[in-house]
């Protein structure tokens, strides 16, 4: 049963893996500021933040959808941002997959739960 927000498992591993990357990017350069760490950072965030707002308006069933189809594109563009972040040598390999691999659950879980969210209340 889902009694707030916190209790939502998409909601709590995108809010970590936002605290995670924002960690991440502190050893970014300093010319990368007002760029890709600015960027990487934002979306990391919308992606918890969306999910949030959409529960707040979870009443408006379409609403909150829209809102975790629009987590769902914050998260596609944070992976965006790790493939610059690794092209750009500022991260590994190893850090890469596992945000990668992360995000593909984040994706995952917004997916079923914007299909089946009746299932959930």
């Amino acid at each position: 049963m889902i009694k707030n927000i916190k209790d939502l498992k998409v909601y709590k591993l995108s809010y970590k893996l936002a605290m995670e990357i924002f960690q991440l990017t502190r050893k970014f350069p300093k010319e990368e500021k007002y760029s890709l760490t600015d960027q990487i950072i934002r979306s990391s965030r919308s992606v918890a933040m969306n999910i949030r707002e959409g529960y707040a308006k979870r009443k408006y069933e379409k609403l909150f959808v829209r809102h975790l189809i629009d987590s769902l594109g914050s998260s596609d563009e944070t992976r965006g941002w790790l493939d610059f972040s690794l092209d750009c040598k500022y991260i590994t390999e190893k850090e890469h997959d596992y945000f990668d691999k992360q995000y593909d659950i984040v994706n995952a879980m917004l997916y079923k739960l914007s299909n089946n969210w009746q299932n959930f209340k």
